[in-house]
Parts: C-alpha cells; sequence; structure tokens
C-alpha cells in the first residue's frame, strides 16, 4: 500500500495578503506534487490566521455600516476562509501535477470539528483578531457575551477561544477521497469550529489550533506520517541562549520531555510537538517531520528538519 502522509501548511507557505498567497501557492504546491510524484497518498491542512481575520473585519465592517446586515459568526468567517484558502491550494497543486503529466483530482472538503462546549479554553480565551475598535464598541461587544482586550494607544481587540479538537465531522469523506486515489485539502485553519447539540451543529465563537488538527486528521485517515511545515528548517532547544540547540532526529518520549521542561511557545512550537507525539503514540511505525516548506524533500530523507519517531 501506497504510504499515507498529512501535510499541515503554516503561514509562510500561503502568505498574509490575496496577492501573496498566490505567489505563495505556487511554491507550495511544488513540495505538495514531490510527494504525490514519489507516490504518497497526500492530505492538505493549512492555517488561516491571517485570511480568518481580515474576513471577520470585512463582514463586521460591512454589518456595521449597512443596517440591513449582521456581523459574521467566526464559524461563518473559518468557512469562508477554508472555501477562497482551498480554492487557490488546489488549483495551484492541480496545476503543478498536470505540468508534471500527473492526472490527479485535487478537492476541497468544506470541514467542520466538533469542540466541548466545557472546554477550558471558553473560560479563557486567547485569540486576538480583527480590527482596532473604539471604546463604545467594545462596550457594544461585551454585551453580546464576546470578550475584549485593550491595547493601550491602539484601542480594543476582540479575543476568541482556542478549543481542542474533538472529533472531525467529514473524516469519512476525506477518506473516501484518499482511498480514492484523489489529493484532500482538508480540516483547514484547525476546521470550521462547531458544538453539537442532538443532529443540529452549532458554530462555536472560536478557533480551533490547526496542528491540533492536524494530528487528529492524521490520526483518523490512519496515516503513516504527519509533516507540519513552519517557518523554520529545524526546531531548537534553548532558543537564543548560549546552549542553543538544533533537534536532529528525536524519540517521542524525548519530545514530551522538552514539552514538560517548557521548551516550546505556547502558541508556536508546543502544540506542533503535542500534535506530533499524539499521533506517533496511537501506532507504532509512525513518525513526523517538523521543517520548513522548501525542505520536505530534504526530511522526508531524513537529512533536514526535526524528526519525532
Amino acid at each position: 500500500m501506497k504510504k499515507r502522509v498529512v501535510v499541515a501548511l503554516g503561514h509562510r507557505a500561503l502568505g498574509t495578503t490575496l496577492p501573496e498567497q498566490k505567489v505563495a501557492v505556487k511554491n507550495t504546491a511544488k513540495s505538495i506534487a514531490d510527494l504525490i510524484e514519489e507516490g504518497f497518498q497526500v492530505a492538505v491542512t493549512h492555517s488561516n490566521a491571517p485570511q480568518v481575520g481580515m474576513i471577520h473585519t470585512a463582514m463586521n465592517e460591512f454589518g456595521r455600516t449597512h443596517d440591513d446586515y449582521t456581523a459574521a459568526p467566526m464559524s461563518v468567517c473559518s468557512a469562508m476562509s477554508q472555501g477562497y484558502i482551498g480554492y487557490d491550494l488546489q488549483n495551484g497543486i492541480r496545476e503543478e501535477l498536470l505540468n508534471r503529466g500527473i492526472y490527479r483530482t485535487v478537492s476541497t472538503v468544506l470541514t467542520q470539528v466538533i469542540v466541548d462546549p466545557y472546554d477550558e479554553a471558553f473560560y479563557t480565551p486567547t485569540k486576538v483578531l480583527g480590527r482596532y475598535m473604539t471604546a463604545e464598541e467594545a462596550n457594544e461587544e461585551r454585551k453580546k457575551g464576546n470578550y475584549v482586550i485593550e491595547e493601550p494607544g491602539k484601542g480594543f481587540r476582540r479575543v476568541v477561544s482556542a478549543p481542542h479538537p474533538v472529533k472531525i465531522v467529514e473524516l469519512d469523506a476525506v477518506n473516501a477521497l484518499l482511498d480514492a486515489g484523489q489529493v484532500v485539502i482538508a480540516c483547514g485553519g484547525g476546521g470550521i469550529p462547531v458544538l453539537e447539540q442532538d443532529n443540529h451543529l452549532k458554530g462555536a465563537s472560536a478557533v480551533i489550533e490547526k496542528d491540533l488538527t492536524a494530528g487528529k486528521l492524521a490520526e483518523g485517515v490512519d496515516a503513516d506520517e504527519l509533516i507540519i511545515l513552519t517557518s523554520v528548517e529545524q526546531v531548537c532547544i534553548n532558543l537564543g541562549k548560549p546552549d542553543e540547540e538544533k533537534l536532529g532526529e528525536i524519540t517521542a518520549a524525548k519530545a514530551r520531555e522538552y514539552m514538560e521542561q517548557g521548551h516550546f511557545g505556547i502558541y508556536n512550537m508546543l502544540p506542533k510537538f503535542q500534535a506530533a507525539v499524539e499521533f506517533i503514540e496511537q501506532r507504532e511505525g509512525r513518525s513526523a517531520l517538523i521543517t520548513s516548506f522548501d525542505k520536505v524533500g530534504e526530511g522526508m530523507k531524513g537529512k533536514a528538519g526535526t524528526i519525532i519517531r
């Protein structure tokens, strides 16, 4: 059977603005196409922080200036970001494959991810997004039950929760596409956060850490390897200190030890290591690679990146 991999794309692989995204995706598509050309079954997931922030700001501004419209919920903004990032990604990957004479369908699955309504994250929101608001606008947000913080000299901004992913709703569809030999883009931005209420899925005012969902996706499709692409070729411990050390190949146990010692930033490398370790520990023979998108090929050969086994 072909080796199955899940590739999680970070901000650098997508850019920030619409023009940047067009350019970045062309380069990223080459790395994805390299894996497919090597015979791997590939599922792709991606970040969406700049994009969902832009959509949230735009939709709220529109609702503020047009009486007949309301602000867009975070779940809707997440869905929009999945759509337009997936649109660029699937076309970029398709084009790169066709240029190499490879005929493969590339599909984007609008993906919902169930979160726990009692997750502690809902009581301690941490993700800042959207435009700066006046004090009056901030009070209106608080009346709606939303969290707001003040940045001195700049204004007020909305803060949302980042709960852990519990279950990927469209997982069966993703598996069916992979089993059919297609390339799948799913769980973008960590997935559209939803709360399960009997048969109804209600959008949650939150964002999900995309690396944790990438690990959940890799587990759900029974992948052999999780590839997390970020801005650095290798992860370091003791970063910025005289004893700074680059991590090459390490065990999952050693990775867990480093996490417990507090080596990784809580919103930076820590979720990547959490996702990698939890994925690896579920089944023997799995591995994870954390590296930059231009080093994927070398990383798959053990010549670059941080490899966890």
